[in-house]
């Protein structure tokens, strides 16, 4: 067991000194936290609210998969390479919701698998039910997140401040870099 966690801390390691994606997720990240004052920033929808919480969940939804996939397959470092990023990207949300006042009171970002809003908790579990499969099911899994959130976060961003807008762009892209990660280790066990 000491063995694989040294094996993932060095693989780990070697992706953070060359993820490239992670000095944009950092940005987006310092450019959402610009001005936590509400007072200065652009007035949100009730709509718009719940649509940056939602893709606060949903990140939170992909890491959690990630985590927990991670434990069941051990020695695919996918998992534990985008588990993350993922985290970076709950962060970079997580600064939109307090810089718009959002309230993310409930939400237990410590705790794996848990989520407060029904749909993003059925959507967990169903994504750790199909990939305990086999690891090409859980390979899979991660393709599909992957799609559905880059899907999503096109569709959030529309009529978004710029803000939003930049980070959310930032959040695609690191999404792109996992799907074609998810889709290479899809190729190599297939």
């Amino acid at each position: 067991m000491k063995n694989i966690t040294n094996q993932r801390r060095s693989f780990l390691s070697k992706m953070l000194i060359t993820g490239v994606g992670g000095v944009a997720l950092f940005s987006s990240s310092a450019f959402a936290r610009g001005g936590r004052n509400k007072t200065s920033a652009t007035t949100l929808t009730a709509e718009q609210e719940a649509s940056i919480f939602f893709m606060y969940q949903e990140e939170k939804v992909a890491r959690d998969v990630y985590i927990t996939l991670g434990e069941i397959y051990p020695d695919e470092n996918t998992f534990a390479s985008i588990q993350l990023s993922e985290q970076r990207h709950i962060d970079s949300v997580e600064d939109l919701c307090d810089k718009y006042g959002i309230s993310t009171e409930g939400v237990n970002e410590e705790g794996v698998g848990n989520f407060v809003l029904d749909e993003l908790q059925e959507l967990y579990d169903k994504c750790v039910s199909d990939g305990e499969a086999s690891l090409l099911a859980a390979l899979k899994v991660g393709e599909l997140i992957e799609i559905t959130d880059i899907k999503d976060l096109v569709e959030a961003s529309v009529g978004m401040p710029a803000d939003v807008q930049t980070v959310f762009s930032n959040l695609k892209e690191g999404s792109e870099s996992h799907l074609d990660a998810f889709q290479t280790a899809i190729s190599r066990t297939q």
